[in-house]
């Protein structure tokens, strides 16, 4: 399979801010949220779904 190039660079870049940090996801995670932050942008957070029972289908609509 051809490598797609976007995924390459992303992988890249994602190894190297991981490399940066010494592999520590908690330093990790800490330099996302400051750049969420300095970015100046608003976030939302949404509520989780439940999602549908495999074995019994959806859940019932509720009006």
């Amino acid at each position: 399979m051809k490598e797609d190039p976007i995924v390459a660079e992303v992988r890249r870049i994602r190894q190297e801010h991981a490399a940066r940090f010494g592999y520590n996801l908690d330093l990790i995670v800490a330099d996302l949220k400051a750049q969420e932050q300095a970015s100046g942008r608003q976030y939302i957070r949404l509520p989780s779904r439940r999602l549908a029972d495999q074995k019994t289908g959806p859940p019932a609509a509720t009006d």
